[in-house]
């Protein structure tokens, strides 16, 4: 027997939240710490927001972080099937099961109906609880309703007394009787809810500890209730602390990008993901916060969950991220930054693993993979696709008298008759700052903003090296007849 058996059930309505991502983190957490077993559950009910090729995203993220499972969609299992789209029939038996014991009804109240409810209750300033008729309909007014057409859902009669929660984040939780409504289990078009098919699906399948947010708390004594109904134990629950922005406010869209998909073509690396997420609510109990996804196996404990809401501190994971990029080898940068290029557009050579270490070398302190891209990628372009930017034109070259004109125009002469080698190049410029007196960045900027458009490139030398002397040269004379124009 397995004590503890978790799971994780996204939704296929988008990407994969950074907020899912932490449930399904602290649900392999607590599996791996207690020698317990992590089950994947796909739940598809809400076909209107269901989307194409989500499942597959969800799956390849979680994956990406390092986050496996030991059953369900994508492993396997005696439990199946692990996607709630495939478990119709299951869910109408219990459905069934409900009605036959009276612990079910039938409701065939119209949207426009149950909006005028909705308006009655708060033109008297109260809220809107169900209430059933004191008449219910019988099966064969249910299956006359449905022949013309009309709505006809089923709904949980709930017993009216209070119900205590115990979780093990915020402790006992109580919601009054008289705050209770009956809740729908079965829509109208024969698919069940989440209540109805999450309840279900969990006793099934033997889930007995779940981990989820803080917002499901609320819906809990539905749960409860329904497993009541059915004479199934109770699990143990741990809601988790809401993320919120910097700002206090729910993390959303506003904030910037808040799935994994997004921080991933950012250029992030998902050890940096998984140390950050693990510590939005949860404190290893000391000041350390650097963790590998084995460390945190090992530290992990259900009763250091925190009740207050986490922040989603964006320079924090951004510095976690540097950290986690100086830490690594080159092979792991080198599969880490693949899997960024092959989620974006760059112009850099798809294939040419010699050329992507050398990037990683020469753009050494990068931050994220982006990085490399803003810093280099100019040099991979076609030479009449560089834009030259004009603040940067007039600072650098055009600013007393020209100057930078005039340090360019040298240059031009001295590089075409050059070897084109580090060491030949770093000597070319080192002796023409001497012989005139100036300082590297009076010789080097020129340079960068003819190459590249702007002031940012990798070392001066390395970016002539990576550019080419034939390239360098064209670029050089294209932006010296920017001069004259």
């Amino acid at each position: 027997m397995v004590d503890i058996k978790t799971r994780f059930a996204p939704s296929p309505t988008g990407q994969l939240h950074v907020g899912s991502a932490r449930t399904a983190l602290f649900c392999h957490l607590l599996a791996r710490k207690m020698g317990g077993m992590l089950l994947l559950r796909i739940e598809d009910t809400d076909r209107a927001r269901h989307v194409e090729g989500a499942v597959e995203r969800i799956v390849d993220d979680l994956k990406w972080l390092g986050i496996d499972w030991d059953e369900g969609a994508g492993v396997g299992g005696d439990k199946g099937p692990y996607v709630q789209s495939q478990r119709l029939g299951i869910y109408t038996k219990h459905v069934e099961k409900l009605l036959d014991a009276g612990l079910a009804y039938y409701a065939f109240e119209t949207a426009e109906q149950l909006a005028g409810l909705r308006q009655t209750a708060e033109a008297e300033k109260r809220s809107f609880i169900y209430r059933r008729p004191d008449s219910l309909p019988t099966r064969g007014q249910a299956e006359a309703v449905k022949a013309e057409g009309r709505p006809a859902v089923v709904r949980f009669k709930t017993p009216g007394e209070d119900v205590a929660i115990h979780d093990e984040v915020y402790g006992v939780v109580t919601v009054p009787g008289d705050q209770q409504d009956d809740f729908i289990i079965m829509k109208a078009d024969g698919w069940p809810t989440y209540h109805l098919a999450n309840v279900v699906d969990d006793a099934l399948m033997g889930v007995n500890f779940i981990v989820r947010g803080q917002e499901f708390l609320g819906q809990t004594w539905r749960h409860k209730l329904l497993r009541d109904a059915f004479g199934w134990p109770e699990p143990r629950y741990a809601h988790l602390p809401l993320i919120m922005d910097m700002k206090g406010r729910k993390l959303s869209k506003r904030d910037g990008d808040v799935d994994i998909l997004s921080f991933r073509k950012a250029g992030y690396l998902p050890e940096a993901m998984i140390n950050f997420i693990a510590l939005l609510g949860w404190s290893p109990g000391n000041d350390r916060e650097r963790f590998s996804l084995e460390e945190l196996r090992e530290a992990f404990d259900i009763d250091r969950l925190n009740k207050t809401n986490a922040k989603f501190d964006r320079d924090k994971l951004l510095a976690f991220n540097t950290a986690a990029i100086a830490e690594a080898d080159e092979d792991r940068l080198l599969v880490a930054f693949e899997d960024y290029l092959s989620l974006n557009e760059t112009p850099f050579p798809a294939g040419d693993t010699a050329m992507l270490r050398r990037l990683l070398q020469v753009n050494k302190g990068f931050r994220t993979f982006a990085d490399i891209v803003s810093k280099s990628g100019s040099l991979f372009v076609a030479d009449d696709a560089v834009e030259y930017n004009g603040k940067a034109v007039e600072k650098v070259l055009a600013k007393n008298d020209g100057d930078g004109w005039a340090v360019l125009a040298e240059l031009r002469a001295l590089l075409g008759a050059c070897p084109w080698t580090g060491e030949a190049l770093e000597k070319l410029l080192g002796e023409f700052c001497t012989g005139r007196g100036l300082g590297m960045g009076k010789v080097a900027q020129p340079l960068r903003v003819a190459l590249t458009g702007g002031t940012i490139s990798p070392a001066i030398g390395e970016t002539l090296t990576l550019l080419g002397k034939d390239k360098t040269l064209s670029r050089i004379d294209r932006c010296l007849a920017l001069a004259r124009t």
